[in-house]
């Protein structure tokens, strides 16, 4: 090779990067950004109820559906499961793989058990002719609710596929912000649930 070929070679460009592709406080800040939307979602679908609520087209009231202590269960059962995924991040902090796949496990249980007791009540109501057709207090009642468990839905897909990754590499540092994306995307859900559980269920059949 000669030196006007090397000298060419030199200046041409080099396309590889020498920093992290995915650094980890972007992929942080741009899943803050979906939060937010999501809080946006939510946030319409609350007022939504909120003006609907009382629109019952002479049809069943909150009080005359609701089975509180049905609900009080459910909730127990995500409020359970964003413990035990606490428990997992502990265990992912240590290092543990095996108990972080464990706790995640556990963690899923918890979200199939809500979702199960959410599709109950559903079909219950559905049943009983209070379909998300009959009012507009259930229209908007079904649409705060049923997004909310598909919400949950994901969550728990993207559980056990983080199952597979830590369990077939382990946790790596993409795993690990994986984890942590999750985390904030299953207490957000948690949060959201509160609401639903105290705006939805609990003025609903008190007021």
């Amino acid at each position: 090779m000669t030196n006007a070929t090397q000298t060419e070679a030199a200046k041409a460009p080099q396309f590889y990067l020498e920093e992290e592709h995915h650094p980890e406080g972007s992929t942080m800040l741009g899943f803050w950004i979906y939060l937010m939307s999501d809080c946006l979602i939510f946030a319409v679908l609350f007022a939504t109820h909120g003006v609907l609520g009382r629109n019952y087209a002479a049809g069943p009231s909150p009080a005359d559906l609701f089975d509180l202590p049905l609900v009080a269960i459910n909730t127990a059962m995500l409020l359970f499961s964003s413990i035990t995924y606490g428990f997992a991040m502990l265990q992912m902090e240590r290092n543990a793989k095996m108990e972080t796949i464990f706790w995640l496990g556990v963690t899923a249980v918890f979200g199939l058990s809500f979702l199960g007791l959410e599709l109950y009540e559903f079909y219950h109501l559905i049943q009983e002719g209070a379909g998300p057709t009959r009012s507009a207090f259930l229209s908007s009642f079904f649409t705060l609710v049923g997004t909310h468990g598909l919400h949950v839905t994901f969550g728990i897909i993207w559980i056990v596929t983080m199952m597979v990754q830590v369990r077939l590499h382990g946790l790596i540092p993409e795993n690990r912000r994986r984890l942590m994306c999750l985390s904030m995307f299953w207490h957000f859900l948690d949060v959201i649930w509160i609401g639903v559980f105290s705006f939805v269920y609990l003025i609903g059949v008190i007021g």
